[in-house]
């Protein structure tokens, strides 16, 4: 019988998936039977096959830099020839966030941070694509955020910039859905990741984010695979160019 969320077989790449919400997604994407290749800058990607039991050719660490636009196309390069030269799926997980007054936000920080949440997922999803048209089909997948929607509050370049995926979602899925080709994002809340810690860990803030969590907790990496492996499977060839939520209710509240 069909399975529409059956991925068993593809093959994915994933960004920034040495920890927090891409690891989460490196392990769901494996025990979904699906061939990974990672690309991070960090070197703990070569210890994830190890923890995740893998074996050789299940798990395809790649260390680069998404900042250099040289370095990222070799490290897409590498990762679609790991992958035997076919990517079914794209998930631009890697992000970065600097949490501080307008006032006090250089323009290097602006356009840091610009360059790896945005402009590497416009150059990555181009590459993808080029190859998934071929074939006529493939699923990009883009990280979004609550503040893609809401505004930001001492985050201002790394808002403007979840906004701007949205706006980038959703045109790249006007140009490319007739080749076959979805391309969503994900808008993750308030999550238990490295990357929050310091907002758990203000005792202004947190109260002020718990109260505007109608699911009375934060979110975990878990939280979120669940979405990304719809948007990866078959059951959502006909959703394209959306931005899903995954934030307790943060949204609605």
């Amino acid at each position: 019988m069909f399975n529409l969320f059956d991925i068993k077989g593809k093959k994915a790449i994933i960004t920034g998936g040495a920890q927090g919400l891409g690891f989460s997604m490196v392990e769901a994407f494996y025990k979904s039977g699906v061939e990974v290749a990672v690309i991070d800058i960090s070197d703990e990607i070569f210890n994830i096959s190890t923890k995740l039991g893998a074996k050789d050719g299940e798990i395809h660490p790649i260390k680069g830099d998404l900042l250099n636009i040289d370095s990222l196309r070799q490290a897409f390069n590498e990762a679609l020839d790991k992958l035997g030269g076919t990517v079914d799926i794209l998930i631009n997980s890697a992000g970065i966030i600097d949490r501080k007054p307008a006032f006090e936000c250089s323009l290097e920080t602006w356009n840091r941070i610009f360059g790896l949440n945005v402009t590497s997922v416009f150059e990555l999803s181009r590459l993808a694509a080029a190859e998934m048209k071929k074939q006529g089909s493939g699923k990009i997948i883009n990280m979004g955020s609550i503040v893609s929607i809401l505004g930001g509050f001492n985050a201002a370049a790394y808002s403007t910039s979840k906004g701007a995926i949205v706006q980038l979602t959703k045109s790249l899925s006007n140009e490319w859905a007739q080749y076959g080709i979805q391309v969503n994002a994900m808008a993750p809340g308030f999550m238990l990741t490295a990357m929050n810690t310091d907002l758990a860990n203000d005792p202004i803030r947190k109260p002020q984010v718990d109260g505007r969590i109608p699911a009375k907790r934060w979110g975990t990496p878990e939280d979120v695979v669940g979405v990304a492996l719809f948007l990866a499977a078959p059951a959502s060839d006909y959703v394209t160019g959306t931005l899903i939520s995954v934030d307790g209710g943060a949204v609605a509240r």
